[in-house]
């Protein structure tokens, strides 16, 4: 059933009605499309605060995480009061706060196979404003087989990209583009390698306007290409993408059928069931110990980047960045042991495994790295 503009709504949206390529009968496309966002974090808060602006009558939210302090710099969804709520119920406020007329839907959980089909299903396009491989290629698998175009995004440090996966409309989808996912901890998070702010309100801007020229079925999309972006030399690029007829979803003899395991497909090993039992990892509070003994000849390892290391650091705690690693490992004692800590764990894992692999013996990770320590042993030192 069309929903048809009331008075109020034909004052709020004048400036597209006035719009020969909206007007009228484009606002009410707007008006009874449905939009689904995947997050709503960087990417997800210009996305959902412009798709309200311009009057879409439905939008999804599917986000499980709450805020955090560390979100405020970009997520515009979200404010100081927000911190510890769920990113969802704040992004609903926010939204509703900014136009009452558009109707939100919480999905306050993880997307899964087993759920990605009856979520999606129910909207017209998705736009994936995701953080992680596996989410990505789900999202993808799920659009391609229920005919849904999908608005791509993703940003890193300084820049970003954006384009439209749609085959059932001729263009290619993000399996075209990317073919297989890149080594488990190849490609850095924004928490570890960081993200300007403004950054993501320039690529969801990108995306929301995607977005609307699909509804009304104007202009000329970023299907078929990839629009690249470069903030600190204010440098837009473009490529070409075609179709790849090996696609395994959406070539003409697809492999893809039905959902898979997608943490298993990009390599990702699931959390132990009994983390605390990990014997690769120390506490911080062994980290404290072994500080507090030098006699006992544990030496540790701090292996974040300097930038990092001038935010928050610990006494007595050698920097030796995981970047430089390869090139300096012969520095370290394969007989010592030795403590290995960054922000959270994951980055010290890894300098485990390539210590361990040029016959280093006796290393060990510190779980939760100096944000546990921060929490556990030292609040002077600060979270980032």
């Amino acid at each position: 059933m069309t929903i048809e503009l009331t008075n109020e709504e034909i004052r709020r949206y004048s400036r597209h009605l006035i719009l020969p390529e909206v007007g009228l009968a484009g606002q009410k496309k707007i008006r009874n499309a449905s939009v689904l966002c995947i997050g709503a974090g960087g990417l997800g808060s210009p996305i959902a605060m412009y798709l309200a602006a311009a009057g879409i009558g439905r939008v999804g939210l599917v986000d499980f995480d709450v805020v955090d302090h560390s979100n405020l710099q970009r997520q515009l969804l979200h404010t100081d009061a927000d911190v510890g709520r769920s990113k969802a119920e704040s992004a609903r406020d926010t939204i509703q706060a900014l136009n009452s007329n558009v109707a939100v839907e919480l999905h306050q959980t993880r997307l899964t196979s087993e759920n990605a089909l009856s979520i999606i299903g129910n909207y017209d396009i998705v736009v994936d404003g995701t953080d992680n491989f596996p989410t990505r290629y789900l999202t993808n698998d799920a659009c391609v087989l229920l005919k849904k175009p999908n608005v791509y995004g993703s940003i890193f440090r300084f820049e970003g990209q954006a384009s439209v996966f749609a085959p059932h409309l001729g263009g290619p989808c993000y399996r075209c583009l990317y073919p297989e996912p890149p080594p488990p901890g190849m490609v850095p998070s924004c928490a570890e390698g960081g993200v300007l702010g403004v950054l993501p309100g320039i690529i969801g801007c990108i995306q929301t306007t995607e977005i609307l020229k699909l509804i009304l079925g104007k202009g000329t999309s970023l299907m078929g290409r990839l629009l690249l972006f470069d903030s600190l030399e204010m440098k837009f690029r473009e490529l070409k993408l075609r179709r790849d007829p090996r696609c395994p979803i959406c070539g003409p003899n697809p492999s893809i059928t039905a959902l898979i395991d997608y943490e298993q497909f990009c390599g990702i090993v699931p959390e132990p069931a009994h983390p605390d039992q990990n014997p690769d990892e120390v506490t911080v509070t062994q980290m404290q110990h072994a500080l507090q003994h030098p006699g006992e000849g544990i030496r540790v390892l701090d292996v974040r980047e300097p930038d990092e290391y001038e935010i928050a650091r610990v006494t007595g705690v050698t920097l030796f960045p995981l970047s430089t690693l390869p090139q300096r490992f012969t520095e370290l004692d394969p007989n010592q042991q030795i403590y290995v800590h960054c922000k959270s764990g994951k980055r010290s894992m890894k300098a485990l495994e390539f210590l361990r692999q040029q016959g280093f013996k006796y290393v060990k990770s510190v779980k939760g790295g100096i944000s546990a320590w921060s929490d556990e042993i030292d609040h002077s030192v600060p979270k980032y």
